[in-house]
């Protein structure tokens, strides 16, 4: 039979050529990013809270309000020490510092009272808070859970 003929492919020169440079962004994972980011601040937001903590008591038809940062918060722990946002009061300055959170503000004040407080030291803290000037006190509350 005949012979094979293999067939070599010369070289020209010495120069491979380069591909073309691609200027394209692969946006992708940036993408996956802000998004599992966004879910993680959508998630943590409606756990952040100003003021002290404090265990609220429950009730079953809760109004929601949403807090939009202009509200003054003050709160009554279990012990009855008030905090005017995250500064501690007593009895004796409790009106003064009412006053100079109120001036500049909005005259809305939302109090957070523990569950284990004895009620008549909340009213005492709600009649402070009428007589430094608010024009408008809510009470904060957690809603029941239906079990």
């Amino acid at each position: 039979m005949g012979k094979k003929r293999h067939r070599f492919h010369a070289k020209h020169g010495s120069q491979l050529s380069a591909a073309p440079v691609r200027s394209e962004i692969n946006v992708t994972p940036l993408v996956d990013v802000v998004l599992v980011l966004l879910i993680i601040f959508m998630v943590v937001t409606p756990m952040l809270s100003r003021g002290v903590a404090v265990e609220l008591p429950e009730t079953v038809h809760h109004e929601k309000k949403q807090d939009t940062g202009e509200q003054i918060i003050v709160s009554v722990s279990a012990d009855g020490i008030a905090y005017i946002g995250a500064d501690q009061t007593n009895e004796g300055n409790f009106v003064a510092m009412m006053r100079k959170a109120l001036t500049g503000k909005s005259h809305e004040v939302h109090v957070k009272a523990d569950k284990k407080l004895e009620y008549g030291k909340v009213r005492a803290i709600l009649e402070h808070i009428h007589e430094a000037g608010a024009s408008q006190v809510a009470l904060g509350t957690n809603e029941r859970k239906e079990k």
